[in-house]
């Protein structure tokens, strides 16, 4: 997917215009309180510019699945102190997104301050995607800004539908993940390799088959990994895989070879008798998998494989952890190989770009979320863009919006 042909911030006029600004502020939320602020954090930078650039920004954003009805549980006021702290401004709020209410708040915005719409969700036209929804959001604003790439998979009336009715550009987010994933696949420096980990190939198969045709190497890790080496003919024990998989393993490998795409998988396994914390792990070779133990990480030959990879590539995309981080000693592949990659990065030797919540959370557990070309916050936008498919929010950027 082309995802060059979009306007950015700096290529709007938005001097004394109210600005409907689509966020991703669908944050985790314990004891009443913002538990993870990542998304809000994110979203700071082109808050701050549309402000600096005399515009009003009006943010339009969902929480939860309240299904196209008001759930009080699901109101966005709970994520004001959160916007508050990172803006370092008050953050105004209008219990609804669209009529006499939203339009008063909007009116009564004053040059500097921020207003954010009550969620979206709460209106049944939101994900059918309404006309007459997406024209109610429109008459509220002057410019349309997309900073929400995790939620452009949707085909929305705010994520889609708005694009189409105002002067539209991407936010300063939105722009960010947009020319990294354009510099990590679409237009990469060669040669390329991805890491591809995670427990199930059906998850996952459109997205390999994809990559087969795009990158030079692919690695492919963590449980799903199990399937391709049972499709082998190896050995698993009692591991997780998915038996009724073994042919669609077997025609993966087959594309690849057809493809010239050199498949990376585990030399060595880490074993153990269960999963559980402090488990007595044993390296051993993929092909001697005693029946009675299960894989739950890649071996130290198969992360030295990996980081000789590494060093001989220029592009790394990564999705998916190699093993079953979360519980040590089970990390160690997924860490070691996170390390290496980091390092190369921010070395500039290579770039890297990865996304998906347990790519995520797998490289905070190494500590090199910083360190990494491009770390991507969006769950199934990204996966999605990696299987080549055409992302709706992204599309209407390119080819709809009003003249500004």
């Amino acid at each position: 997917m082309d995802v060059t042909g979009f306007k950015t911030l700096d290529d709007m006029d938005l001097e004394g215009k109210v600005v409907l600004t689509r966020v991703d502020i669908n944050v985790p939320v314990a004891d009443g309180r913002v538990s993870d602020t990542t998304r809000i954090d994110r979203i700071v930078p082109t808050i701050r510019e549309i402000v600096a650039k005399g515009g009003k920004p009006v943010l339009l954003a969902h929480f939860g699945r309240p299904k196209g009805k008001p759930v009080p549980e699901m109101s966005l006021r709970v994520t004001l102190p959160a916007l508050e702290a990172a803006l370092g401004t008050t953050v105004r709020f209008a219990a609804d997104c669209i009529g006499a209410e939203a339009e008063a708040a909007v009116g009564a915005l004053g040059e500097g301050e921020v207003l954010l719409l009550e969620n979206t969700r709460f209106h049944a036209g939101e994900e059918r995607n309404d006309p007459a929804f997406a024209a109610a959001l429109a008459k509220l604003g002057d410019v349309y800004c997309n900073d929400a790439f995790s939620a452009a998979h949707r085909a929305h009336a705010s994520t889609e539908g708005l694009a189409r009715l105002l002067p539209a550009c991407a936010g300063r987010q939105m722009q960010a993940e947009l020319e990294a994933l354009d510099r990590a696949l679409a237009r990469p420096e060669h040669p390329v390799v991805a890491i591809v980990g995670g427990a199930k190939i059906s998850t996952k198969l459109a997205l390999l088959e994809n990559l087969v045709r795009k990158v030079d190497t692919l690695v492919i890790g963590g449980a799903m990994a199990n399937t391709f080496l049972a499709a082998q003919g190896h050995g698993v024990g009692t591991s997780l895989v998915e038996r009724d998989l073994l042919d669609t393993a077997r025609t993966v490998l087959m594309k690849a070879d057809e493809a010239g795409c050199a498949i990376l998988l585990p030399e060595d396994i880490g074993i153990a008798e269960k999963l559980e914390p402090g488990a007595v792990r044993k390296d051993v070779l993929a092909t001697e998998c005693p029946d009675d133990r299960m894989i739950l990480d890649i071996g130290p030959r198969t992360v030295a494989r990996i980081a000789a990879a590494l060093h001989e590539v220029k592009t790394l995309l990564w999705n998916g952890p190699l093993g079953a981080f979360e519980v040590p000693p089970f990390d160690t592949g997924t860490v070691t190989a996170a390390r290496r990659a980091a390092a190369l990065a921010k070395a500039g030797a290579l770039v890297a770009v990865a996304g998906g919540g347990d790519t995520v959370a797998a490289l905070e557990r190494a500590g090199v979320v910083d360190d990494f070309t491009y770390v991507s916050t969006a769950g199934g936008a990204f996966l999605e863009w990696l299987e080549g498919r055409t992302l709706p929010g992204v599309a209407a950027l390119e080819t709809g919006g009003s003249p500004n």
